[in-house]
């Protein structure tokens, strides 16, 4: 496995792939790496010939008094997981590697990006579809992997390949959770032990959802009320969101019918967490 810190050299690489006729998966990720990531990793790895992992904390998509300098970083670590899941090579930029002196060019999007995280972030799929862009321009991958976890990311990034007819498929992997519920982030580790406990309402207020849907409950306000309900019951959580929005055009519903996302940002502290699940009928 290779570390690359420079576009060129990954442009050179990938370049001799393709001239052996080989496929390549992308993972786009901001590192901290962990088993969300790896099942990213090793999915791309039974896909594709070569897998790129890219490793960049992007500063454009931090909006102000955002984790941006706090973000948790690893990079020793990172490459051993890579490694041991099957990757060829990481790509870990320097921001002035990917921002050029003057840079002012930008990918943007309406109507997708404005429930939901894009309510209380409202900069932050600008600067996600920015640097997906260049990555997809400088990786030229066949397929990319995204975890459902950032639900609302995915979505964005189907419709910007469809929308800018890119030829990439673009996929989506399964949630990956502690044992106990907990979706993966790497925002996990800024928890302390109280507030590690406390996150376990975001699991149990998604289960009571799907239970809910399940019992043939289809009104979206009674839905979202007990879900708030139910997160309101723990001291240590505020509520960023909890919506209901269709699954391909993020937009509000009243009832649920179709494909349906149900998603929430939650605080923990100082800590956003965010989860989800997805329903069809």
């Amino acid at each position: 496995m290779e570390l690359v810190h420079n576009i060129e050299e990954v442009r050179s690489i990938v370049s001799s792939w393709k001239k052996e006729g080989l496929s390549v998966g992308l993972v786009p990720t901001m590192g901290y790496l962990h088993e969300g990531h790896q099942s990213l990793i090793k999915k791309a790895v039974e896909e594709n010939d070569r897998v790129v992992v890219s490793i960049f904390v992007n500063p454009m998509q931090f909006g102000e008094n955002e984790d941006l300098e706090t973000y948790p970083r690893d990079l020793n670590k990172d490459s051993k997981l890579c490694d041991e899941a099957g990757a060829d090579l990481i790509f870990n930029p320097e921001p002035e590697e990917m921002y050029k002196e003057g840079f002012c060019s930008y990918v943007d999007m309406n109507g997708l990006t404005t429930e939901l995280c894009g309510k209380s972030r409202p900069i932050h799929f600008r600067g996600v579809m920015t640097v997906v862009t260049k990555l997809f321009n400088i990786v030229t991958p066949d397929r990319v992997y995204f975890g459902m976890k950032d639900a609302q990311q995915l979505c964005v990034i189907k419709r910007m390949v469809k929308d800018l007819n890119m030829d990439i498929d673009v996929i989506g992997c399964p949630i990956i959770r502690e044992k106990d519920g907990l979706a993966k982030s790497s925002r996990n580790t800024y928890l302390n032990k109280e507030e590690r406990k406390a996150a376990l309402i975001l699991y149990k207020t998604i289960s009571l959802g799907k239970d809910l849907l399940v019992s043939g409950e289809r009104d979206v306000n009674t839905i979202i009320n007990k879900m708030k309900d139910n997160i309101n019951k723990e001291p240590l959580a505020k509520i960023d969101y909890v919506e209901a929005v269709d699954l391909e055009t993020v937009e509000k519903i009243d009832v649920i019918k179709g494909k349906v996302l149900i998603a929430m940002a939650v605080y923990i502290g100082k800590t956003r967490l965010i989860d989800n699940f997805t329903f069809e009928c």
